[in-house]
C-alpha cells in the first residue's frame, strides 16, 4: 500500500492588537474562525477566543512567575502541532514582531522547514497612547517616535540601551514592559539629559474598559505610578505629545467609562444590548440568564394547519417570531399565509422580526407591554367578536387573553417556547455580584431573566442595582428584593441604554471622585 502523506500544517503568528477586540484585524478574524488551534499569550483579550472551534493552548508568560510557559516550550508545541497538520494561530498581543518574540518564532519555524505567515496588529505602544488621548507624533511637537523596551537584559543577550542617544534624538519616547524597570530607567534619562519638566504619562491596561491613565513629568513620574499603583501591562509615553491629551482626551470621557454592567440577555436572538453598552465606554459582562427552549412542536404545526380559522395573529416577542416562522417554513409556506389575518407585534423589534419575513404589523403599541396591546385593540372595532391566535412564550401574563375576551374575542394562547435558566452563567453572575461597586448595574430584558438571576444569585441579588426594560421586569425586580435604579422608557433595547446613559452621566462625577 502506498504511504500516505501526512497533512502539511502551518503557524500563523498573528497580532491580537493591544486589547479592544474591535481592533483586531480582518485577517486575524479570518484565520482564528477557521484554525485547528489557538496559542494564545496572557494579554490577548479572551474575547477574541470565545466562540472558536480549533482546540486552545495558553502558554501566556506572566512576569516570569512560575506558571508561565518558557519560550523553547513554545517552540516544541508550535512544531508539534504544525507537524500534526493542523491550522495554528499563535495569538500574540499587540504586535508580533514588536518587543513580541514574534521573530524568534519565525526563525524556529523557518529552521524547521514548516510554513508560517505573519499577520500585524496594531501595537500597544500606539493604541494606549491613541485611546488616552495622546499622538505619539504631532505637528510641532514631535516628528519622530522611539519605541523602548523596559526589560533590558545584557545576560539574555539584550543590547543595553544607549539613554543618550534617547536624549538626543527627541521627539516621543514610548517604553514597554518599563514598571518593574522605572527606577532604573528615569534616573538614567534624567542623567542623559532629558529635563525634570518633560511631560509623561503611563497607560495601564490600554484599550481595555478598565484603561486607567496618570499624567506627571519626567521628574514625578516614578512616584505617580506609585500613588497610583500602577501594575502591569502598562505603556510610558515621555514628550510634549502628553500636553495634547487635556484637548483630545476621548476614551475616558464617553458617558459609561468606569461602569460595569452585568447583561443577562438569552443569547437567542442575538441582541446589541451589550454592543452598544460597550460602545458608550461600559465594561460589558455577557452572561445569558437564561436559554430559549422550544416547546412541543405540535402546538405550533396545529395553530399553521389552522390560520384560515383566525381574523388575528398577536405576537409577544422576537422569540415568538422566529419560533412561528419555523413552523411556517416547516411545511413549505411563506409570508402569504398571513396574508388574510391583521398582525399585531409588541414591541418594535417584534415588528422589525416579522418585516424581516415580508410582514407588516398592523398594530404597533406605543406600550411595549401586554397592557399596550390591549389599549390599542380596544380602540378598534374588528377586535370584537374575532377569532385571536396569540403566540406567546410558556407562562405569559393573561392579561392580553382575558381583555381580549371581554371584548367577546375568542383567543387561543399558543406557547411555542419557554425562557429556562442556563445554568452555565451562574458562576459568573455570583462572581459580578461579590465585585460589584457604586457604578456596577445588572440589565434585565425580561422577567424571567431576573428570576432566573436570583436562582443564580441568591440572597445577594440585593447587592446590585438593576437597570430594566419596562415596567413588569421592574415588578419582579423589585419582588426578588433588587433596587430598579433605571427603566427604560420606552420599553425598547435603544431606550433601556439612552436610559442607563442618563445614569451614568448623573451618577459618575459624583462617584468617581
Amino acid at each position: 500500500m502506498p504511504n500516505e502523506e501526512r497533512p502539511e500544517g502551518i503557524v500563523y503568528l498573528v497580532g491580537a492588537g493591544p486589547g479592544d477586540p474591535g481592533l483586531v484585524t480582518v485577517r486575524a478574524r479570518d484565520l482564528l474562525a477557521t484554525c485547528d488551534a489557538v496559542v494564545y499569550d496572557a494579554l490577548a483579550n479572551p474575547a477574541l477566543l470565545h466562540g472558536l472551534r480549533g482546540e486552545l493552548h495558553d502558554v501566556g508568560k506572566r512576569g516570569g512567575s512560575a506558571d508561565s510557559t518558557r519560550q523553547h516550550e513554545i517552540n516544541r508545541l508550535l512544531v508539534r502541532l504544525s507537524r500534526e497538520g493542523k491550522r495554528v494561530v499563535r495569538l500574540k498581543g499587540g504586535d508580533p514582531f514588536v518587543f513580541g518574540r514574534g521573530s524568534e518564532e519565525a526563525q524556529v519555524l523557518a529552521g524547521e522547514g514548516i510554513a508560517f505567515e505573519v499577520v500585524p496588529g496594531v501595537t500597544a505602544g500606539i493604541a494606549a497612547a491613541a485611546y488616552a488621548g495622546i499622538p505619539v507624533t504631532h505637528r510641532g511637537l514631535s516628528t519622530s517616535v522611539t519605541f523602548v523596551t523596559g526589560h533590558e537584559d545584557p545576560a539574555k543577550g539584550a543590547p543595553p540601551i544607549d539613554y543618550e542617544a534617547l536624549a538626543r534624538a527627541g521627539g516621543t519616547l514610548v517604553l514597554y514592559m518599563g514598571v518593574r524597570a522605572l527606577g532604573r530607567i528615569v534616573p538614567a534619562l534624567r542623567a542623559a539629559g532629558l529635563p525634570n519638566d518633560l511631560p509623561a504619562a503611563a497607560v495601564q491596561w490600554g484599550t481595555y474598559p478598565g484603561q486607567r491613565t496618570v499624567t506627571a513629568t519626567l521628574g514625578t513620574l516614578e512616584a505617580t505610578v506609585a500613588e497610583a499603583g500602577l501594575e502591569a501591562p502598562v505603556i510610558f509615553v515621555i514628550g510634549r505629545v502628553v500636553e495634547l491629551r487635556r484637548e483630545i482626551e476621548w476614551f475616558e470621557r464617553r458617558p459609561l467609562f468606569g461602569w460595569r454592567v452585568l447583561v443577562t440577555r438569552a443569547q437567542v436572538p442575538s441582541s446589541t444590548l451589550g454592543e452598544l453598552l460597550a460602545v458608550a465606554g461600559a465594561e460589558v459582562v455577557e452572561v445569558p440568564a437564561t436559554r430559549i427552549e422550544p416547546l412541543d412542536p405540535a402546538h405550533g404545526r396545529a395553530a399553521i394547519a389552522h390560520l384560515d380559522a383566525y381574523d388575528w395573529v398577536i405576537f409577544t416577542s422576537q422569540n415568538a417570531v422566529e419560533q412561528f416562522w419555523t413552523f411556517v417554513r416547516e411545511v413549505g409556506l411563506d409570508a402569504r399565509a398571513l396574508a388574510a389575518l391583521r398582525v399585531g407585534a409588541i414591541g418594535p423589534a417584534t415588528a422589525r422580526s416579522l418585516e424581516a419575513r415580508g410582514i407588516i404589523a398592523d398594530v404597533i403599541p406605543s406600550r411595549f407591554v401586554a397592557e399596550g396591546m390591549l389599549e390599542s385593540l380596544q380602540a378598534r372595532e374588528d377586535i370584537r367578536g374575532a377569532r385571536v391566535l396569540y403566540v406567546a412564550a410558556e407562562g405569559a401574563r393573561d392579561v392580553l387573553p382575558n381583555g381580549l375576551a371581554a371584548l367577546d374575542a375568542r383567543v387561543d394562547v399558543v406557547p411555542l417556547y419557554r425562557s429556562a435558566p442556563d445554568a452555565g452563567g451562574a458562576a459568573a453572575m455570583r462572581a459580578f455580584v461579590q465585585e460589584a461597586g457604586a457604578t456596577s448595574l445588572v440589565a434585565f430584558t425580561s422577567a424571567s431573566a431576573v428570576r432566573a438571576f436570583e436562582d443564580a444569585v441568591g440572597g445577594d441579588a440585593a447587592r446590585v442595582a438593576a437597570a430594566t426594560i419596562g415596567p413588569v421586569t421592574s415588578a419582579a425586580a423589585r419582588a426578588a428584593g433588587i433596587e430598579v435604579a433605571i427603566e427604560a422608557s420606552p420599553s425598547t433595547i435603544p431606550g433601556l441604554v439612552d436610559a442607563i446613559i442618563r445614569h451614568g452621566a448623573t451618577r459618575s462625577s459624583e462617584v468617581m471622585r
